[in-house]
């Protein structure tokens, strides 16, 4: 495992272990433990995780996600820790850096911001800017069904384009927070919002991509 992913992945199963399976987490719905489930089912499970994206497997996903969240709370976490399996996809370097760094850096602020007590977490700047890659290649995907355009700014300057349109939202913040903003997680997301009354009303709480 790469790095940052495999960085993120002890974090997020440190952070869920310590949690317990019954705490809050910003994903509507779920627990600890759904969360942990959703995580070893999607690198486990491909004949259910198409699900996650794909409305026709929705429900095979979420009988097999049921099924792991049955298991033993410490066994889940020990898969998250283990990694996925060598038939995996994401066994790969180059998979695994792609696919999971962002996706466990997002989980484990979803068990870390559900608490009323987090602190900010200070990023590295070379996995800020790996992050901000990220979001350069996916942000028109995350918001092309925003109701406004919204551009995202790095403090330093640096913009993407979310979604083209008028209105316009400039939200400006750290690439991590930039990330949480743009999978849905507006509210636990420390950014800044700049933007005509009408807009931002417009903005809050719509819909973005998550994961």
């Amino acid at each position: 495992m790469s790095t940052h992913a495999k960085r993120e992945r002890l974090l997020l199963a440190d952070l869920l272990e310590s949690a317990g399976p019954q705490a809050p987490t910003l994903c509507e719905g779920w627990r600890t433990r759904d969360l942990a489930a959703h995580v070893v089912v999607r690198e486990r499970r491909a004949d259910a995780a198409g699900g996650i994206l794909f409305k026709p497997l929705a429900d095979r996903l979420e009988r097999v996600q049921a099924e792991f969240a049955a298991k033993p709370y410490e066994e889940l976490i020990q898969l998250i820790r283990t990694g996925p399996p060598k038939f995996s996809p994401f066994s790969l370097k180059q998979v695994d850096e792609a696919s999971n760094a962002v996706e466990f850096y997002i989980h484990a602020e979803d068990v870390r911001r559900a608490q009323p007590d987090w602190t900010p977490r200070p990023l590295d700047p070379v996995f800020s800017d790996s992050l901000w890659s990220r979001l350069e290649r996916t942000a028109r995907l995350l918001g092309r069904k925003l109701p406004v355009g919204v551009v995202l700014r790095r403090p330093d300057g640096q913009t993407v384009v979310a979604h083209r349109g008028a209105p316009v939202v400039t939200v400006t913040g750290e690439p991590g927070e930039l990330l949480m903003f743009a999978f849905g997680r507006q509210d636990a997301a420390s950014v800044e919002l700049e933007g005509d009354k009408e807009a931002l009303e417009k903005l809050h709480g719509a819909k973005q991509i998550g994961i």
